[in-house]
């Protein structure tokens, strides 16, 4: 069992990983006044589970599975549930799945009475590694991911991998691209992907690789934990153009949209000098590892498009992409928009031909 502290100016939160974690933390909440959120998948594997360690009388909000679900909609449920169950501003709301979940149940404990505490417990590889660390807490609008949304650190992380055991294999592929991008940002971790290329699906692999890529996540937050000095931008390689496939394609999870983005935008950290050689081919190789080929869809331009609501554009029609750099390093690009869309479709078209 491992132990890592993200302490901030503000807040302090514990993020406990390894086998065991569950149970060893988790049944401490059993006596406190608790109100769980989880989806209609998490709840189907592991319901007897959540009633036996909280309790059989404790709340339990049911979102639908999937990305559909975070919305006004559902946040108003939840907090309107909330009320009815009088929890106190001494409760706890315990997210208990993948990063939908800890989204609009971090964001639900950030409002209610202007905040109560929050425990995240994640269950998809996707959330161990990345999403119920750091206290980001959104819903999507207007067609927007993430647009709406608060800073809102958890006070406990529990990260078990007992969970990953029931989770699909696109799940897994879904966690892989986050893995890989903290790959491009950290040289330590791109080492042992590279080294352990053929394993990047075995359990005991991704446990030790999931510490790591926390532990990375933790020393950015540290630092930058409201992404204002610029540093926790990084965490966003992949993403601009990740997040702009995922809005305008909706067909694959977000983490194979991330490692999506990644290819297109390491073409793009090519051919301005920023990302190559050796480097960029064994990344391109990772990548390839868990999505087979990058697709090169139709209508590229106008999914690209979809750039220009990504919150890390500072000026309009301007899109600002966190691409790799050299080994361990990742570097800013800022393109027109007319210039983004059309490397876009230039990498979409060297795809369609094979090079």
């Amino acid at each position: 069992m491992k132990e890592i502290e993200i302490s901030t100016k503000t807040t302090q939160s514990i993020i406990r990983c390894g086998k065991g974690a569950f149970e060893a933390y988790a049944p401490a909440y059993k006596d406190k006044q608790t109100f769980i959120v989880t989806d209609s998948n998490v709840f189907g594997y592991y319901r007897h589970l959540l009633w036996r360690t909280f309790g059989d009388r404790t709340p339990i909000y049911i979102l639908p599975a999937g990305e559909s679900s975070k919305t006004f909609r559902y946040l108003r449920e939840i907090l309107q549930k909330m009320i009815d169950e009088g929890m106190r501003r001494n409760g706890y709301v315990i997210a208990v799945g993948g990063g939908v979940v800890g989204d609009i149940a971090g964001l639900a404990a950030s409002l209610y009475m202007r905040g109560i505490h929050l425990v995240q417990i994640p269950t998809t590889l996707l959330a161990q590694v990345d999403s119920s660390v750091g206290g980001k807490t959104a819903i999507d609008c207007k067609n927007i991911k993430n647009v709406i949304g608060s800073f809102y650190q958890p006070e406990e992380v529990i990260v078990d991998p007992v969970f990953l055991e029931t989770l699909p294999d696109r799940e897994i592929r879904c966690g892989l691209g986050e893995i890989i991008k903290y790959g491009a940002l950290d040289k330590d971790i791109y080492s042992k992907l590279t080294e352990n290329e053929a394993r990047l699906k075995d359990p005991a692999f991704l446990e030790d690789i999931t510490y790591s890529c926390i532990n990375h996540k933790a020393n950015v937050v540290r630092l930058d934990e409201r992404e204002t000095t610029g540093l926790r931008k990084t965490l966003n390689l992949g993403h601009t153009t990740g997040h702009a496939f995922e809005l305008y394609y909706r067909k694959k999870s977000h983490g194979e949209f991330v490692l999506i983005g990644m290819y297109y935008e390491l073409y793009i950290a090519e051919k301005h000098g920023v990302c190559g050689g050796r480097y960029a081919e064994n990344l391109k190789k990772l990548i390839l590892k868990v999505i087979k080929k990058a697709p090169a869809y139709e209508d590229v331009g106008k999914a690209a498009a979809m750039a220009k609501y990504d919150k890390k554009n500072a000026q309009s029609m301007r899109i600002s992409m966190v691409v790799p750099g050299v080994e361990g390093k990742s570097a800013e690009l800022t393109l027109g928009m007319d210039e983004y869309i059309a490397e876009i479709e230039e990498c979409a078209a060297h795809i369609r031909e094979g090079k």
